[in-house]
């Protein structure tokens, strides 16, 4: 089942971590345009919702891999991607939906 938050709970530049359907996944404002994707990130298991976002490039908190939040594709291996979220606002909330399997 989708989540919902508030929009102004997303504020542009930012990332948060949330749960999706017992699912981690990392929600980020990119210049006003809302992204999501699996929030695990797969070298250790490090939070990428609480990671530095520059742009549209997250940088993961514990070891420094990096994700695009836009494909969900890492920097250095863009085979290895991340699954994307399905995203869609209305009003002032934000519904986000786990990834496909």
């Amino acid at each position: 089942m989708p989540k919902r938050i508030p929009l102004a709970d997303l504020p542009p530049g930012e990332g948060r971590t949330i749960e999706v359907d017992n699912q981690v996944i990392a929600v980020f404002n990119v210049g006003g345009q809302i992204h999501a994707m699996d929030g695990i990130c797969p070298h250790a298991g490090g939070p990428l919702g609480d990671g530095y976002l520059d742009g549209n490039l997250v940088t993961c908190p514990w070891h420094g891999w990096q994700f695009d939040v836009t494909t969900g594709a890492c920097t250095f291996s863009p085979d290895m991607v991340q699954g994307l979220c399905g995203v869609t606002i209305t009003g002032n909330e934000v519904e986000i939906s786990a990834p496909a399997e």
